[in-house]
């Protein structure tokens, strides 16, 4: 088979769904989607068109939504047209990008937050430096890194496909990602499970050895400080970034894990790789709207001014 002609079919493997539960769960994943795009797209407005917002923390978060929105939309849409139009197939080439973006949307989970748990130990343990440490062409340099190197990582892993021969055209799952394009060919994959386990460890190594430095950093001079209000402040920031990373582990291990025994139903673990592309859209819009005090101020003020205005 020619790999890259875009008159190459896959069939995608879809989950066991009841024909009277189509249509809700249909809508309820279209609620779902929608309320991920206006709730992110909402952070990254508010981040681009209030000044006040202009600081190194919000443009290191900025990457955040903006890395949601590529996931859940690289993910959700398809899922949800194959539901609703009862068919699961797909053109090659867009089960590659497909995969390939639900790939950088993983690592620029761990990136994301490895970049954001830095800024926040930078704040806390030095802030009378953070202006001085935090310049704009360091945030700028944090942000190139984070994004580049999660390109550089995955770019390596999915053109190592290219070389291998495909026999087989059924997709072992709802969406395509990169195991389950390797389960089509039938050529030799060392190669390209070493550097997708590689791949796998350098996110993992880097994201959660900042995060747990920069934590215990910033745990040591909570409990050392004095100012009971500063001390609370930081403590509630740092616990929220805990919490989606902690979940984004959890069910991400649970997924990886359940295709290593046998007795697993297949459905739950389609659904469980799904829950990986829905958890941080759904949580970050929550936890950043409501717990960073400037940008849920902004949202409360939008929204007494819009129950002020009179209708036409």
């Amino acid at each position: 088979m020619d790999n890259f002609t875009f008159n190459f079919r896959l069939s995608l493997e879809p989950f066991y769904i009841p024909s009277g539960a189509r249509y809700p769960i249909f809508f309820i994943g279209l609620l779902i989607y929608l309320f991920c795009i206006s709730c992110n797209m909402t952070l990254i407005g508010l981040i681009i068109t209030r000044r006040n917002l202009h600081k190194p923390m919000y443009f290191i978060l900025f990457s955040l939504p903006l890395n949601d929105l590529i996931g859940i939309t690289a993910m959700l849409p398809k899922v949800l047209s194959d539901i609703l139009m009862d068919t699961s197939e797909v053109y090659y080439p867009l089960c590659v990008l497909q995969g390939f973006l639900l790939h950088m949307y993983g690592g620029g989970v761990l990136f994301i937050l490895a970049a954001m748990a830095f800024d926040r130990y930078v704040a806390i343990c030095f802030p009378l430096r953070y202006n001085s440490i935090m310049t704009p062409h360091a945030v700028v340099a944090i942000i190139a890194v984070v994004w580049g190197l999660d390109f550089v990582l995955n770019v390596a892993l999915f053109s190592l496909q290219a070389r291998l021969p495909w026999c087989r055209s059924t997709v072992l799952n709802v969406f395509c990602d990169n195991p389950s394009l390797l389960k089509l060919t039938c050529g030799n994959t060392t190669i390209n499970n070493i550097i997708g386990l590689f791949n796998t460890a350098v996110m993992q190594i880097i994201s959660v050895s900042i995060q747990a430095f920069s934590y215990v950093k910033i745990l040591i001079t909570c409990l050392g400080s004095r100012q009971n209000e500063a001390r609370s402040k930081a403590i509630n920031t740092c616990v929220a970034q805990l919490v989606i990373f902690f979940i984004f582990e959890i069910v991400g291990t649970f997924t990886i894990l359940s295709h290593r025994f046998q007795n697993i139903s297949p459905d739950l673990q389609k659904i469980m790789g799904m829950l990986i592309f829905l958890v941080s859209p759904i949580l970050n819009p929550i936890v950043y709207g409501l717990n960073t005090n400037e940008i849920r101020t902004y949202i409360l003020k939008s929204y007494q001014m819009n129950l002020a205005t009179p209708a036409s």
